[in-house]
Order: structure tokens, then sequence, then C-alpha cells
């Protein structure tokens, strides 16, 4: 079973939701914390405050007892229930006490020695306190605010701030989802394209004007892709047109052979010129499948080559001697200068160098000279050059010299040559090594150029 992955849609709209919750919680925490120090910062100075005013009015009046007197003035001082306020004397006698939630009278030998501080008791509070002079005495004024209704408020806000946090995640998703979407329409438009594409319409090519910068890449990719699988297709048509003309031709001349032996009585001598007729035929078929297979097997990425050391001169003497009856049906000569080492596959280097020896022999001028030699003067490449005399291939023919069963003239095929393979052959084993294989030709000469790069 396949393995289903989630739409890309999908992905980015979480991606957008979780960089969205990120970014809003961070906002949230510091918007909470600003707004935590804000409220404790104001109720700290109300605090201070309260003990400023208290402190004034100790000094406005001689008399301490006066004040106790008042005690709806520091009532309506303090406002709130959750306030409270003491003045002590050194004695630790209380001589004001303001304090509507009766919480414990603080103790003046434990105040902590910061004018600011927070209680730990079960219901803490926040506390201020400063000592005074009143007269020959010293006075303690300590101001309080419970701190249960700050909390409370705090725990509002944080859960609304909570609220909000979810409501805008789910929104960013929803939001980021819908934006994904329409980004996502030129691309779904693209597959819309390709789609288009079959092997009936391999000649359609996406629209790269049409496609945002992002996708321009992609669609000049896809388009040379195109490009590159229509000239495959076209390329595996023509071979498969030009194998079924090849091979129609030795089976047509088969029956032909068998049916006119067949119409009428025949000698024994008769038969056996008709075996010899066909050995010729089925010899020719069977050149035609090997080189067939073997084109199949150097496409591959995967073939192996067996690299040595060729030594080229003992390789294009064995040449020459090997072909050396065959040019002198024609009165033809084979000269060999190469010389050096090549580092390659010995058996494929001999059959692309013998494809090209016989080829020159076949297709030269007769009483000339066969040339086989090597060029060292690059330094990236040694080159194998083949060099025959005799008419000059058309400059129509040469893009096409090294497809398939292609022939510069069907009237020149000899019956013992590769079925017009052998020069498709000779480029495949040269793309093999990862080189390649040029041809010139004049009309004084014909030179076939195997171009293998150096070992580093």
């Amino acid at each position: 079973m396949h393995q289903k992955h989630a739409s890309l849609r999908l992905r980015l709209a979480l991606l957008f939701a979780l960089a969205s919750a990120v970014l809003f919680a961070l906002m949230g925490f510091y918007v909470f914390n600003a707004l935590e120090r804000e409220v404790a910062y104001r109720d700290d100075m109300a605090l201070l405050g309260r003990i400023d005013r208290i402190e004034n009015i100790i000094k406005d009046n001689s008399n301490i007892d006066l004040l106790k007197k008042q005690p709806k003035l520091y009532s309506n001082m303090l406002g709130n229930k959750d306030n409270a306020l003491w003045i002590i004397n050194e004695a630790g006698d209380v001589l004001i006490d303001v304090n509507p939630e009766n919480l414990a009278t603080p103790i003046i030998s434990e105040l902590k020695p910061s004018p600011l501080f927070t209680t730990t008791s079960s219901e803490p509070a926040r506390m201020a306190w400063e000592k005074v002079n009143s007269g020959d005495a010293n006075l303690f004024i300590i101001a309080s605010k419970l701190l249960t209704e700050r909390e409370q408020m705090m725990a509002a806000y944080r859960w609304n701030l909570g609220i909000a946090w979810v409501a805008g995640v789910l929104l960013a998703f929803i939001v980021g989802w819908e934006v994904v979407r329409r980004g996502l329409l030129p691309l779904h438009r693209l597959s819309q394209q390709a789609a288009g594409v079959s092997p009936q319409h391999l000649g359609l090519r996406l629209d790269e004007q049409q496609q945002p910068q992002e996708l321009q890449a992609l669609t000049v990719a896809l388009n040379l892709m195109l490009a590159r699988l229509e000239e495959g297709y076209a390329k595996l048509s023509q071979f498969s047109e030009d194998l079924a003309h090849e091979m129609r031709t030795p089976l047509n001349n088969l029956m032909i052979q068998n049916q006119l032996t067949l119409s009428q009585p025949r000698t024994f001598e008769d038969y056996e010129h008709l075996l010899d007729s066909q050995q010729e035929e089925y010899e020719r078929l069977a050149r035609m499948i090997d080189n067939m297979l073997f084109l199949a097997r150097a496409e591959k990425h995967d073939s192996a080559l067996q690299l040595e050391s060729v030594d080229l001169e003992k390789l294009s003497q064995q040449l020459s001697g090997y072909f050396e009856g065959m040019a002198q049906e024609r009165g033809m000569r084979i000269e060999t200068t190469a010389h050096g080492y090549l580092t390659a596959d010995n058996a494929l280097v001999r059959r692309a160098l013998a494809n090209l020896v016989a080829n020159a022999i076949r297709y030269g001028q007769a009483n000339t000279i066969v040339t086989l030699r090597c060029n060292t003067q690059t330094p990236k490449w040694l080159d194998i050059e083949v060099l025959n005399q005799g008419a000059a291939i058309g400059g129509e023919h040469l893009p096409r010299i090294f497809d398939r069963f292609y022939r510069c003239d069907a009237s020149r095929s000899h019956p013992d040559d590769s079925g017009g393979l052998g020069l498709a052959i000779v480029h495949s084993i040269m793309l093999m090594h990862g080189g390649e294989v040029l041809v010139s030709s004049s009309t004084e000469s014909t030179q076939f150029t195997l171009r293998f790069p150096r070992q580093v």
C-alpha cells in the first residue's frame, strides 16, 4: 500500500497556524507581564502615597490624640475594604487601626528593611511602612493592601488571553488555509496544463510567462523534459520503423526464395545454393540482433566497464592485420601510427575502432590508404583518428550519421555490414567512456575521431 502524505495546503496552513501560535503566545506573555508590572507599580505608588499623606497630617497636628478622634478621615482616605492602615508607637501600641478585613496587626520588630514588601500569610498582602518623628516620639505608619483582588483580576485577564490565543490560532489556520489555497492556484493550473500532455500531444509546452516567478524555473525544467521526451519518442518511433524495415528485407528474401524453390522441382545443387543464400540472411539477422542487444545494454547506466591500460600501438597493429585481407580486395592499405596508452575497456575500444576501420574500407576510394593514428596534443583528451580518402559525406547526413539504421545511401549497403548500427554502436561506446565521437568530411577525405577523456 502507498503511504498517504498530508497535502501541501494542510502542511502550510498548519505551519502558518503554528507560527501564529508562537507569535501570539509571545505577545500575550509580554502584554500580561507588562500589565502585571504596571498594576503592581500603581499599587505600590498608592501605598507610598497614603503613607506620605498620613505623615503630612501627623506633622500638621501636634497632638496624636486628636487624630485618634477622626477615624472616618482615614477610612475615606483608604477607600476599598481590602486596604488597611496602622499607626504604632515604638512601644508597639496601636494608636490608629483602620482594618476592615481584620488583618493581623504587624509587629514593628518584624518589619523588613525594605519600605515595600509582600507578606507570605494565608492572605498575601502588599505592605509599605515608614518611621516618622512626632514630637518626642517616633511613630510607625504601615499601609497594607490585600492582593486577592489583584490576583483575581490577573487570573481573569489570563483566561481572556488564553481564549483570545486559541481563537487567534484557529483563525490563523482558517486564514492560512484560504491563503495557501489561493497561492497554490498557479500550481494547480500548471498541473492541469501538464495533464494535457500525452503521446499524441507531445508538442504541447507549458506557458512560462503566465506562471509566477517561483514557478518559472519549474516550468522551464518541465518544458525541457517534454522536449527530451518528444525527441526520445520520435527516435523510438523512427527506430521501430527502421527496425521493421531492416527485418522485413531479409525475411522477404527468405520467403521469396522458398516460394520460388517450392514452385517446381529442384535438383540437389539448387537446394544447396538455396541453403547457402539463406545462411547469409540468417547471419545478417543474427548480427542485427546482437548489435541491438549490445545497444540496449550500453544504454543502461549501470553497465560496468572493464577498465584497463590499452596499448594503442599493439591494438592498431592487431586491427591492421585483421582487416588486411579486406583492404587488399579493394587495393587499399592500412597505415597505423597510433601509440601511447589509454585507460578504457579494451574490448569496447577494439569494437569501436573495428567498426570505423571496416566502414573506411567499405566506403573509401579504392587503391587508397586508410590511416589509423593518435592525437595527443590536447591535455584533457586523447583522440584516436580513422581517416580514409573518398567521396565526401553530404552535410545533410552528418547530424544523423550516428542514428540507428541510418544510411547515407541505402543502395551502397553490403551483405556483411552492421545493418546500419555500426556507428550507433561506436557512439554508445564513447558515451559509456564519457567521451564523444566526431566526424568531419571533405571532398578529399573523411575522418572519424574517438575522443577519450584523460584519466587524472
